[in-house]
């Protein structure tokens, strides 16, 4: 038995429609099978040849073959309630043929000219169009630059390319669309298979039937004794020997009953059986077709092969006796083309109209479930976009499963605005999970700290005693700085600050300053780090010599007085003394009758010794050498005529 044998997708949808529609009237024969137009016509759904025949206002339903522009337009003249069941294959071929007329296209059909199928595709075309079943028509063709190339969907597919060759022989530019049914080429691949395999092969279906007279063809072409019947009464008169293997198809327009039929008759011509024994056979007959039918339940997972696509379903052949249905909306992706074949599961193995709903939703949903539930289980990380603002939270999509995040749940930081997240991708927690239920928590927030501390530990690890890094001050206390050394907090004491003495950090450092610091000591336990901001600058009695030669002129602070001098400060942590006799041009009893604490003063370097760090400074110098500028200018006296004293001697 053939897998691909009886009604196809279109056909089951076009005579399932007429019954549902009796009474009714179909323009031709709903399909070219006598029995099944006969059947139909015991409930009251009569065939008429043209428009111009059915009732006015009558109920039509149009065939599974199609009609042109023309006569659609001549039943809705006529006020009929018209039920379209062509076959989505061929409607999508009128959409070709009108956008060939559009497009000022010639369009050229392969296929059998006088077939209803191809007078409602070149019906459907307004510009030049013919149709061609052979080399010999395609010669008589007028000369053309451009043509627009479609098939009937029941062609046989190396005819159809044979054709197309020769069609390219004689047109410049020639766009082809292969639009045989899937079904069409698999059934037709199918009975070429079995045929190399069998003593006989039985084709059924009707005379009038386009596709089983291909099926007939392309089987007798391989093996002799191929036979063409319409009914189980015509198997008498073919002989058939005990030992033979043998085959059955049918076209797509044959119904089970005749299939089933054919081989219990075949049974009963086998063997001389009584009524009693045939009645048997028959049965067994009938669970031998029903053994090369899939045997579908509810819930079960199949693989299909995409047989047809519509704009909101896709038709999936299963290998069941009804065709599989998915809709669009139970797709886990839009690209999906004809020939794929696609894992499914069983929704219903009957939908009210004869068909096995299916969804491929279902299947993904159940494996992004158990995953969720294992990476949960494992305490592993889950990805998700946020989907909706909620009372309370956020709705994010992870794999498919609508998850609920908490508002404390969503940052390490109070969140204002909650539908910020909406769109955003991020990384999640499951903190709580309901298997009977299928109820899903989850925690950014949980994320985020964890990589935070494995943020820190790597910057502990890194952290190195004796290394400078750089950092930023994020905050000032009285006792020192506190330095983000990247993602880290370290301490700067005030002491650490700076050379010379600090009274606020402030003095040296302000918030949001980069600057270069030295680690000093790591505490990892207690999370502690002690920084040093003077040690990446120069100490300055190193390279005090050469900032403050012996005899330049600076200008200072006095900072300390004692009974022999006043200490000066050049700079932080850089202090020279003027001794008392350099304080002042005359001999003074004590520092404060010259300089006090606070002031600016100007004074000369006299000695600098960096290894015993002192620098010798004088105020007086600085003032003779003003003085004599001054008395030079006025051209009176010399330095040497100004009245003095003996120095007195130096003391420490």
């Amino acid at each position: 038995m053939a897998r691909h044998a009886g009604f196809c997708f279109g056909v089951r949808r076009a005579v399932e429609t007429a019954e549902k529609s009796a009474p009714a009237v179909t323009l031709g024969p709903i399909i070219h099978n006598p029995q099944v137009v006969e059947s139909l016509e015991a409930i009251g759904v009569t065939s008429m040849n043209s428009p111009m025949q059915v009732p006015a206002g009558a109920r039509v339903v149009i065939r599974s073959h199609g009609i042109g522009r023309a006569e659609q337009e001549a039943l809705e003249a006529r006020g009929c309630e018209i039920i379209d069941a062509t076959c989505p294959f061929v409607s999508r071929i009128h959409d070709m043929a009108r956008r060939a007329s559009e497009d000022g296209v010639p369009l050229i059909v392969i296929g059998e000219a006088e077939h209803p199928e191809v007078q409602g595709i070149l019906g459907w075309a307004e510009g030049p169009a013919w149709a061609v079943m052979c080399e010999a028509d395609i010669d008589a063709l007028p000369p053309l630059e451009r043509a627009r190339v479609v098939a009937q969907t029941t062609m046989v597919e190396g005819r159809f390319h044979e054709l197309c060759a020769r069609l390219a022989e004689r047109i410049g530019q020639l766009e082809v669309s292969a639009t045989i049914c899937t079904a069409t080429r698999d059934r037709q691949q199918e009975v070429v298979d079995i045929a190399a395999k069998v003593d006989v092969m039985l084709i059924i279906g009707g005379r009038q039937s386009s596709n089983s007279r291909k099926l007939y063809r392309l089987a007798s072409d391989i093996c002799r004794r191929t036979y063409f019947i319409e009914t189980a009464a015509e198997l008498d008169g073919i002989p058939i020997a005990p030992s033979d293997t043998i085959g059955i198809t049918a076209g797509a327009s044959t119904p089970d009953c005749i299939i089933k039929e054919v081989v219990a008759r075949m049974n009963d011509i086998e063997k001389k059986v009584t009524p009693e024994e045939n009645q048997e056979l028959e049965v067994m007959s009938e669970e031998a077709i029903d053994k090369t039918i899939v045997q579908i339940r509810p819930g079960q997972i199949i693989t299909g092969k995409v047989e047809m696509i519509t704009d909101d379903e896709v038709c999936v052949n299963i290998g069941y006796k009804s065709d599989g249905i998915v809709k669009k909306s139970e797709l886990s992706s839009t690209d999906v083309k004809e020939g794929d074949e696609i894992e499914v599961e069983v929704v219903k193995v009957n939908d009210g109209e004869g068909n096995v709903l299916l969804s491929q939703k279902n299947i993904i949903n159940r494996k992004a479930w158990e995953e969720i539930c294992a990476k949960e289980e494992a305490g592993e990380f889950v990805e998700g976009v946020g989907k909706e603002a909620v009372k309370g939270g956020l709705l994010a999509d992870v794999e498919g499963i609508r998850t609920f995040i908490p508002a404390s749940q969503l940052s390490l930081r109070y969140v204002e605005k909650i539908d910020e997240f909406v769109g955003q991708p991020m990384t999640l927690k499951i903190i709580e999970i309901d298997k009977a239920k299928k109820r899903i928590v989850a925690s950014r927030k949980a994320v985020l700290m964890a990589e935070e501390a494995e943020k820190k530990k790597k910057i502990w690890e890194s952290l190195e005693v004796g290394s400078v890094v750089k950092g930023i001050v994020r905050r000032l206390a009285d006792f020192g700085a506190f330095v983000d050394i990247g993602g880290v907090d370290g301490l700067v004491h005030v002491t650490d600050l700076s050379w010379g003495r600090v009274k606020h950090p402030s003095d040296v450092v302000s918030v949001g300053q980069e600057i270069d610091v030295k680690i000093l000591n790591i505490d990892p336990e207690r999370e502690r780090i002690s920084l040093s901001y003077k040690q990446t600058q120069p100490r300055p009695w190193t390279v005090a010599g050469e900032k403050y030669p012996v005899g330049s002129v600076v200008e200072g602070k006095v900072v300390r007085i004692t009974t022999f001098g006043a200490f000066v400060e050049l700079e932080p942590g850089l202090d020279g003394l003027v001794h008392i006799s350099q304080c002042a041009l005359t001999r003074i009893a004590k520092v404060e009758d010259a300089v006090n604490v606070g002031d600016i003063v100007r004074v000369k370097v006299l000695d600098v010794n960096t290894e015993a760090k002192r620098i010798s400074l004088s105020i007086r110098e600085v003032l003779e050498d003003e003085a004599l500028d001054s008395v030079n200018d006025e051209g009176e006296y010399a330095i040497d005529d100004i009245p003095g004293e003996e120095e007195a001697p130096v003391e420490e």
